[in-house]
Protein backbone atom coordinates (compact mmCIF):
# COMPACT_ATOMS: atom_id res chain seq x y z
CA UNK A 1 0.00 0.00 0.00
CA UNK A 2 1.38 3.30 -0.75
CA UNK A 3 3.72 4.87 1.77
CA UNK A 4 1.05 7.76 2.47
CA UNK A 5 -1.73 5.35 3.39
CA UNK A 6 -2.49 4.68 7.03
CA UNK A 7 -3.55 1.69 8.10
CA UNK A 8 -6.82 0.05 9.93
CA UNK A 9 -6.64 -0.12 14.23
CA UNK A 10 -9.36 -2.84 13.82
CA UNK A 11 -9.26 -5.81 12.73
CA UNK A 12 -12.53 -8.83 11.76
CA UNK A 13 -11.20 -12.05 12.16
CA UNK A 14 -10.43 -14.04 10.15
CA UNK A 15 -10.15 -11.38 7.36
CA UNK A 16 -6.85 -10.74 5.27
CA UNK A 17 -6.28 -7.03 3.60
CA UNK A 18 -5.33 -6.97 0.05
CA UNK A 19 -4.96 -4.32 -2.47
CA UNK A 20 -5.54 -3.94 -6.26
CA UNK A 21 -2.85 -1.69 -8.06
CA UNK A 22 -4.21 1.19 -10.33
CA UNK A 23 -4.59 -0.11 -14.27
CA UNK A 24 -1.63 1.48 -16.20
CA UNK A 25 -4.22 3.08 -18.62
CA UNK A 26 -5.79 4.90 -15.29
CA UNK A 27 -4.22 8.28 -16.56
CA UNK A 28 -3.11 9.24 -13.19
CA UNK A 29 -6.64 9.13 -12.06
CA UNK A 30 -6.84 5.81 -10.20
CA UNK A 31 -5.09 4.81 -6.70
CA UNK A 32 -4.29 1.98 -5.07
CA UNK A 33 -7.87 -0.01 -3.68
CA UNK A 34 -7.76 -2.07 -0.24
CA UNK A 35 -9.93 -4.81 0.17
CA UNK A 36 -10.73 -7.17 2.78
CA UNK A 37 -10.98 -10.94 2.11
CA UNK A 38 -12.53 -14.21 4.19
CA UNK A 39 -14.36 -17.54 3.76
CA UNK A 40 -14.39 -19.70 0.87
CA UNK A 41 -17.41 -20.58 -1.55
CA UNK A 42 -18.85 -18.38 -4.44
CA UNK A 43 -17.90 -14.27 -4.44
CA UNK A 44 -19.76 -11.83 -2.44
CA UNK A 45 -18.48 -8.82 -2.66
CA UNK A 46 -19.71 -6.12 0.11
CA UNK A 47 -20.18 -2.08 -0.63
CA UNK A 48 -19.88 -0.05 2.12
CA UNK A 49 -22.16 3.65 3.01
CA UNK A 50 -20.99 7.30 2.61
CA UNK A 51 -18.31 8.41 5.10
CA UNK A 52 -17.45 4.73 6.05
CA UNK A 53 -15.07 2.09 5.11
CA UNK A 54 -14.86 -1.72 4.49
CA UNK A 55 -15.02 -2.32 8.40
CA UNK A 56 -18.72 -1.17 7.91
CA UNK A 57 -19.32 -4.87 7.73
CA UNK A 58 -17.68 -6.09 10.56
CA UNK A 59 -20.31 -7.86 12.08
CA UNK A 60 -21.90 -9.55 8.39
CA UNK A 61 -18.32 -10.90 7.42
CA UNK A 62 -18.41 -13.66 10.01
CA UNK A 63 -21.72 -14.32 9.19
CA UNK A 64 -21.66 -15.34 5.97
CA UNK A 65 -17.53 -16.49 5.33
CA UNK A 66 -18.64 -20.06 5.53
CA UNK A 67 -21.01 -20.18 2.58
CA UNK A 68 -19.01 -17.06 0.90
CA UNK A 69 -15.62 -16.10 0.00
CA UNK A 70 -16.07 -12.37 0.92
CA UNK A 71 -14.80 -9.38 -0.49
CA UNK A 72 -14.78 -6.11 1.05
CA UNK A 73 -14.13 -2.84 -0.92
CA UNK A 74 -13.04 0.39 0.46
CA UNK A 75 -14.11 2.29 -2.56
CA UNK A 76 -12.00 5.03 -3.67
CA UNK A 77 -9.79 7.17 -1.33
CA UNK A 78 -12.54 5.95 1.62
CA UNK A 79 -11.34 3.68 4.01
CA UNK A 80 -7.74 2.86 3.35
CA UNK A 81 -7.92 2.71 -0.39
CA UNK A 82 -5.55 5.37 -1.99
CA UNK A 83 -6.53 9.06 -2.19
CA UNK A 84 -5.39 10.43 -5.54
CA UNK A 85 -5.68 14.37 -5.28
CA UNK A 86 -8.00 16.02 -8.00
CA UNK A 87 -9.84 12.28 -8.67
CA UNK A 88 -13.74 12.37 -9.73
CA UNK A 89 -16.04 10.72 -6.57
CA UNK A 90 -19.28 10.89 -8.84
CA UNK A 91 -20.84 7.68 -9.02
CA UNK A 92 -18.89 6.39 -12.70
CA UNK A 93 -15.71 7.13 -11.05
CA UNK A 94 -16.64 5.32 -7.70
CA UNK A 95 -18.60 2.50 -10.22
CA UNK A 96 -14.95 1.94 -11.77
CA UNK A 97 -13.73 1.28 -8.52
CA UNK A 98 -15.72 -1.62 -7.97
CA UNK A 99 -15.43 -2.86 -11.40
CA UNK A 100 -11.29 -2.92 -11.38
CA UNK A 101 -12.00 -5.00 -8.24
CA UNK A 102 -14.52 -7.43 -10.08
CA UNK A 103 -12.19 -7.47 -13.23
CA UNK A 104 -9.08 -7.53 -11.89
CA UNK A 105 -9.65 -10.67 -9.62
CA UNK A 106 -11.60 -11.95 -12.61
CA UNK A 107 -14.62 -12.43 -10.33
CA UNK A 108 -17.60 -14.28 -11.52
CA UNK A 109 -21.00 -15.88 -10.33
CA UNK A 110 -21.06 -12.46 -7.74
CA UNK A 111 -23.12 -11.88 -5.20
CA UNK A 112 -23.10 -7.74 -4.61
CA UNK A 113 -24.06 -6.28 -1.57
CA UNK A 114 -24.35 -2.67 -1.02
CA UNK A 115 -25.44 -0.43 1.61
CA UNK A 116 -27.09 2.99 1.07
CA UNK A 117 -24.13 4.69 -1.17
CA UNK A 118 -23.14 0.88 -1.88
CA UNK A 119 -26.30 -0.19 -2.77
CA UNK A 120 -26.45 2.21 -6.01
CA UNK A 121 -23.15 1.23 -6.88
CA UNK A 122 -24.16 -2.42 -6.65
CA UNK A 123 -26.57 -1.99 -9.37
CA UNK A 124 -25.05 0.15 -11.30
CA UNK A 125 -22.40 -2.26 -11.68
CA UNK A 126 -24.74 -5.35 -12.15
CA UNK A 127 -25.85 -3.30 -15.21
CA UNK A 128 -22.48 -2.59 -16.37
CA UNK A 129 -20.88 -6.33 -15.88
CA UNK A 130 -24.25 -8.98 -16.72
CA UNK A 131 -21.67 -11.91 -17.21
CA UNK A 132 -19.75 -11.51 -13.66
CA UNK A 133 -22.76 -10.81 -11.12
CA UNK A 134 -25.24 -13.06 -10.25
CA UNK A 135 -27.36 -10.97 -7.93
CA UNK A 136 -27.82 -8.03 -6.24
CA UNK A 137 -28.97 -7.24 -2.54
CA UNK A 138 -29.42 -3.68 -2.83
CA UNK A 139 -29.56 -2.11 1.25
CA UNK A 140 -31.56 1.02 1.44
CA UNK A 141 -30.30 2.61 -1.52
CA UNK A 142 -29.07 6.32 -1.36
CA UNK A 143 -30.69 7.58 -4.53
CA UNK A 144 -33.00 10.10 -3.41
CA UNK A 145 -32.48 13.68 -3.02
CA UNK A 146 -31.78 14.89 0.82
CA UNK A 147 -30.10 11.78 1.80
CA UNK A 148 -28.40 12.21 4.79
CA UNK A 149 -29.74 15.61 5.35
CA UNK A 150 -32.91 13.92 6.57
CA UNK A 151 -31.61 12.33 9.16
CA UNK A 152 -30.77 15.26 11.62
CA UNK A 153 -30.99 18.73 12.48
CA UNK A 154 -27.48 18.62 12.79
CA UNK A 155 -26.46 16.65 9.74
CA UNK A 156 -28.45 19.46 7.72
CA UNK A 157 -26.34 21.72 9.22
CA UNK A 158 -23.21 19.87 8.71
CA UNK A 159 -23.71 19.05 5.32
CA UNK A 160 -24.88 22.35 4.36
CA UNK A 161 -21.48 23.70 5.92
CA UNK A 162 -18.94 21.35 4.18
CA UNK A 163 -20.98 21.88 0.58
CA UNK A 164 -20.80 25.75 1.38
CA UNK A 165 -18.37 27.78 -1.25
CA UNK A 166 -15.32 29.12 0.60
CA UNK A 167 -15.74 27.93 3.82
CA UNK A 168 -16.85 24.54 3.04
CA UNK A 169 -13.31 22.83 2.68
CA UNK A 170 -12.87 24.45 6.01
CA UNK A 171 -15.94 22.49 7.45
CA UNK A 172 -15.07 19.34 5.93
CA UNK A 173 -11.68 19.34 7.63
CA UNK A 174 -13.17 19.49 11.24
CA UNK A 175 -15.09 16.60 12.90
CA UNK A 176 -15.60 16.53 16.24
CA UNK A 177 -15.86 12.86 17.64
CA UNK A 178 -19.59 14.29 19.25
CA UNK A 179 -20.89 15.31 16.23
CA UNK A 180 -19.46 12.40 14.10
CA UNK A 181 -21.35 10.14 16.65
CA UNK A 182 -24.01 11.79 16.20
CA UNK A 183 -24.76 12.03 12.87
CA UNK A 184 -24.11 8.00 12.34
CA UNK A 185 -26.36 7.59 15.32
CA UNK A 186 -29.07 9.38 13.25
CA UNK A 187 -29.15 6.37 10.60
CA UNK A 188 -29.79 4.08 13.69
CA UNK A 189 -32.85 2.39 15.36
CA UNK A 190 -30.15 1.07 17.84
CA UNK A 191 -27.99 3.72 18.33
CA UNK A 192 -25.62 1.46 20.97
CA UNK A 193 -25.31 -0.38 17.28
CA UNK A 194 -22.58 2.15 17.20
CA UNK A 195 -19.54 0.63 19.02
CA UNK A 196 -17.25 3.38 20.13
CA UNK A 197 -13.95 1.65 18.43
CA UNK A 198 -15.49 1.71 15.37
CA UNK A 199 -15.93 6.01 15.64
CA UNK A 200 -12.15 5.49 16.72
CA UNK A 201 -11.35 3.81 13.25
CA UNK A 202 -13.35 6.28 11.26
CA UNK A 203 -11.58 9.49 12.72
CA UNK A 204 -8.22 8.16 11.88
CA UNK A 205 -9.37 7.47 8.61
CA UNK A 206 -11.01 11.24 8.84
CA UNK A 207 -7.73 11.95 9.70
CA UNK A 208 -5.84 11.06 6.59
CA UNK A 209 -3.86 13.70 4.57
CA UNK A 210 -6.03 15.23 1.57
CA UNK A 211 -9.55 13.13 3.43
CA UNK A 212 -11.45 15.91 4.12
CA UNK A 213 -11.20 16.93 0.12
CA UNK A 214 -12.47 13.61 -0.65
CA UNK A 215 -15.36 14.04 1.90
CA UNK A 216 -16.46 17.14 0.26
CA UNK A 217 -16.29 15.95 -3.44
CA UNK A 218 -18.21 12.79 -2.14
CA UNK A 219 -20.82 15.25 -1.04
CA UNK A 220 -20.81 16.85 -4.34
CA UNK A 221 -21.27 14.42 -6.04
CA UNK A 222 -24.17 12.57 -4.01
CA UNK A 223 -26.59 13.88 -7.02
CA UNK A 224 -24.85 11.47 -9.51
CA UNK A 225 -26.33 8.76 -7.04
CA UNK A 226 -29.84 10.33 -7.84
CA UNK A 227 -29.23 10.09 -11.57
CA UNK A 228 -27.85 6.44 -11.48
CA UNK A 229 -31.31 5.41 -10.94
CA UNK A 230 -32.31 5.18 -14.65
CA UNK A 231 -29.69 2.47 -14.65
CA UNK A 232 -32.02 0.72 -13.00
CA UNK A 233 -33.87 -0.78 -15.24
CA UNK A 234 -30.55 -2.59 -17.42
CA UNK A 235 -29.88 -4.99 -14.36
CA UNK A 236 -30.55 -8.57 -15.53
CA UNK A 237 -29.08 -10.23 -12.38
CA UNK A 238 -32.39 -10.61 -9.80
CA UNK A 239 -32.49 -8.13 -7.42
CA UNK A 240 -33.72 -7.84 -3.96
CA UNK A 241 -34.33 -4.39 -2.29
CA UNK A 242 -34.11 -4.03 1.56
CA UNK A 243 -35.14 -1.72 3.55
CA UNK A 244 -35.31 -0.08 6.88
CA UNK A 245 -38.22 0.64 8.12
CA UNK A 246 -36.72 3.61 9.73
CA UNK A 247 -34.52 4.71 6.74
CA UNK A 248 -34.39 8.03 5.67
CA UNK A 249 -35.76 7.56 2.41
CA UNK A 250 -39.87 7.87 2.12
CA UNK A 251 -42.51 5.34 0.78
CA UNK A 252 -42.64 7.05 -2.25
CA UNK A 253 -39.06 6.76 -2.32
CA UNK A 254 -39.04 2.88 -1.68
CA UNK A 255 -42.51 2.68 -4.30
CA UNK A 256 -40.14 4.46 -6.93
CA UNK A 257 -37.66 1.80 -6.80
CA UNK A 258 -39.96 -1.09 -6.97
CA UNK A 259 -41.39 0.61 -10.23
CA UNK A 260 -38.22 0.61 -11.90
CA UNK A 261 -36.97 -2.93 -10.62
CA UNK A 262 -40.73 -4.78 -11.15
CA UNK A 263 -39.55 -7.86 -10.47
CA UNK A 264 -37.07 -7.80 -7.30
CA UNK A 265 -37.81 -9.09 -4.08
CA UNK A 266 -38.73 -6.52 -1.25
CA UNK A 267 -38.04 -6.80 2.29
CA UNK A 268 -38.63 -4.11 5.20
CA UNK A 269 -36.52 -4.56 8.38
CA UNK A 270 -39.01 -3.69 11.48
CA UNK A 271 -37.24 -1.34 13.54
CA UNK A 272 -33.91 -0.43 11.61
CA UNK A 273 -32.82 2.32 10.32
CA UNK A 274 -30.35 3.04 7.60
CA UNK A 275 -26.88 1.48 8.51
CA UNK A 276 -28.58 -2.12 8.73
CA UNK A 277 -24.94 -3.71 8.74
CA UNK A 278 -24.37 -2.68 12.01
CA UNK A 279 -27.36 -3.13 13.71
CA UNK A 280 -29.05 -6.48 12.01
CA UNK A 281 -26.48 -8.16 10.64
CA UNK A 282 -28.04 -11.49 11.38
CA UNK A 283 -31.07 -10.26 9.18
CA UNK A 284 -28.71 -9.90 6.12
CA UNK A 285 -26.91 -13.04 7.20
CA UNK A 286 -30.23 -15.11 6.81
CA UNK A 287 -31.41 -13.32 3.84
CA UNK A 288 -27.74 -14.47 1.81
CA UNK A 289 -27.73 -18.09 3.66
CA UNK A 290 -30.69 -18.69 2.65
CA UNK A 291 -30.79 -21.07 -0.49
CA UNK A 292 -31.38 -18.88 -3.72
Amino acid sequence: MPAQESRPTMHIPETTSHTIAPRADGHGREGTLRYLKAGSGAPLVLLHTVRTQAEHFRHLVPLVADRYTVYALDLPGMGHSEIVPGASYDEPAMRAGVERLLTELDLHDVTLVGESMGAVLALTTAADLPERVRRVVAVNTYDFPGGIARSSLLARVVVGGVLTPGVGPVIAGVEPRPALRKILQGGLSDRTALREDYVDELLRVGARPGYPAVARAVYQALPTLVAARSRYPEVKAPVHLVYGEKDWSRPSDREANRRLLPAAAFTQIAEAGHFIALERPDVLADLLNAPA
